[in-house]
């Protein structure tokens, strides 16, 4: 018997993927390291109100799937996690690059928003949304992702430096998705 099949609480199989991203838990964890960048089984037991032995089993779990890994950190104790860095390289899929659990957490975040913007100090109730459709070739969609990367670079290192983010800084979510609209088969358009 493996300390992780030891360590699952009575009530729960082995996860598979999709139960392991819907545990609840779990997904706690991963909106957990979304907002704060890097935490520790400690840190995320205080701030969820889980016990910190089953937030570090949890974060073993998710690390173990491939959703997490740990932080770089200095010798000790201490165990810091974060989302996994996914190296976002022009030319890769899309697949690669924002996989099914990083939509979900996006989309989840998104409906979190609007059904609590009113409850956000006044200075941060709006938001910035938008959408376009161009026309592009598959080389002007990667320079296009490409120049998005480039513009957002000089922001990233705040998630590991948080003595680099100015006073009044919070984490927003930054999503971008390019993708090639299909066309509509027969089968899919509306009969009326």
């Amino acid at each position: 018997m493996t300390e992780d099949e030891l360590n699952t609480p009575p009530d729960h199989t082995r996860d598979t993927g999709d139960e392991l991203r819907e545990h609840k838990v779990r997904t706690s964890l991963l909106d957990l390291l979304a907002e704060v960048g890097t935490v520790t089984a400690t840190e995320a037991a205080a701030r969820l109100g889980y016990s910190s032995g089953l937030c570090s089993f949890h974060l073993r779990q998710l690390a173990r799937h491939g959703h997490i890994e740990e932080a770089p950190h200095r010798s000790g104790r201490a165990r810091p996690w974060r989302l996994r860095q996914h190296n976002l390289t022009a030319g890769a899929p899309a697949e690669e690059q924002f996989g099914d659990l990083a939509r979900g957490l996006e989309d989840e975040s998104w409906q979190r928003w609007l059904a609590q913007r009113d409850q956000a100090p006044t200075e941060w109730r709006q938001d910035e949304a938008f959408s376009a459709v161009a026309y592009l070739t598959p080389e002007e969609m990667s320079r296009v992702a490409d120049a998005i990367r480039r513009a957002l670079a000089p922001y990233q290192d705040r998630e590991q430096r948080p003595l680099a983010r100015p006073d009044g800084a919070r984490p927003v979510a930054l999503i971008t998705r390019l993708f090639p609209l299909l066309p509509h088969t027969t089968d899919e358009r509306d009969p009326g």
